[in-house]
């Protein structure tokens, strides 16, 4: 037994970046996680971890055995699972990652149904729009956009695909026009979300025509808020996800600009660590926030839900 604390003091270390924080989530004094930490690297004769004043970090040894006791201990608490009453009432932490604009619109506000279903179990929502290593972040569900995940140890579960949309504010379209057909738009502002695949190529299709246009943007941002947030105070046309201008159409800040012509659909997943046995907690939130999404989302925004063809009352 001590040397499976031995592992959760360095492996809570490693995942927290702070010695302090892991004697926390582990309940015991910081002296006592030292000793623990100390005793685990004499006992392998090698140093794990580097530390200075103001951070820490693993070494390379550190680093191996981070990535072989993550298995093991996660083995170890799945086992604990399965003979517990956790697997009905799950407890403790769950580190989801998603972009902020996905935090905002599905995640905080299903919180309070989810809580009060699941009562000890807390959420720690981290928004990035790259992509972290699950590891290294302590991730337990990430929201992700891309199809195939590059390691075979990440699952993925499909919540839906569903439309982007051209869209610009009432008063740039009256001193600027309103693009009649795709060429039209290289010669506007554009607004650019940049971690999109080849954002400054626009594909889009109609039947079976097909136009590519290269467009300049006037502003780009990693953040679809950003974009959003311009586009409504009049600055150009931004290329978004329904789901984010969604209420702004409705509200009529934006109006939908060439939407006979689509745009490639958006795909969002559910990603989470390949388990010999799903925790409970990944399990229960991840059913919750589908069908979450399936009954708040308005029609058309997901596809596999509608076909597309309205936005509440505005049609599209």
């Amino acid at each position: 037994m001590d040397r499976l604390l031995q592992l959760e003091v360095f492996s809570k270390t490693a995942e927290f970046g702070s010695l302090s924080k892991a004697a926390e989530s582990l309940r015991m004094s910081n002296a006592a996680a030292s000793r623990h930490l100390s005793a685990l690297e004499e006992r392998l004769a090698v140093r794990l971890i580097e530390r200075n004043t103001r951070r820490l970090w693993l070494t390379e040894a550190g680093q191996e055995l981070l990535q072989r006791c993550g298995t093991l201990l996660s083995e170890f608490a799945e086992a604990e699972d399965a003979v517990s009453d956790r697997a009905l009432s799950p407890t403790g932490m769950l580190r989801v990652t998603s972009s902020l604009s996905f935090a905002m619109i599905y995640l905080a506000p299903m919180l309070p149904a989810f809580r009060a279903l699941y009562p000890k179990l807390n959420v720690q929502i981290v928004t990035a729009n790259r992509y972290p290593d699950f590891i290294e972040a302590g991730i337990d569900v990430a929201i992700r956009t891309r199809e195939h995940e590059p390691d075979s140890n990440i699952i993925v579960r499909r919540i839906g695909q569903m439309r982007r949309v051209l869209a610009a504010a009432p008063s740039y379209l009256a001193s600027h026009g309103r693009p009649r057909q795709p060429a039209d738009l290289a010669h506007h502002n554009m607004l650019i979300y940049n971690l999109a695949n080849d954002p400054y190529s626009l594909r889009l299709r109609k039947g079976s025509a097909a136009q590519t246009v290269r467009i300049t943007p006037t502003l780009d941002s990693n953040d679809g808020q950003v974009i959003r947030t311009a586009a409504v105070a009049g600055l150009g046309i931004l290329i978004q996800p329904l789901y984010i201008v969604q209420g702004d159409i409705q509200a009529g800040k934006l109006k939908p600009i060439l939407m006979d012509w689509e745009l490639p659909l958006l795909t969002m997943n559910i990603a989470y660590q390949n388990r010999i046995r799903l925790p409970a907690k990944i399990r229960v939130f991840s059913d919750f926030l589908v069908s979450q999404i399936r009954a708040s989302s308005e029609a058309g925004i997901w596809m596999d839900a509608a076909k597309g063809e309205t936005l509440g009352n505005v049609r599209v």
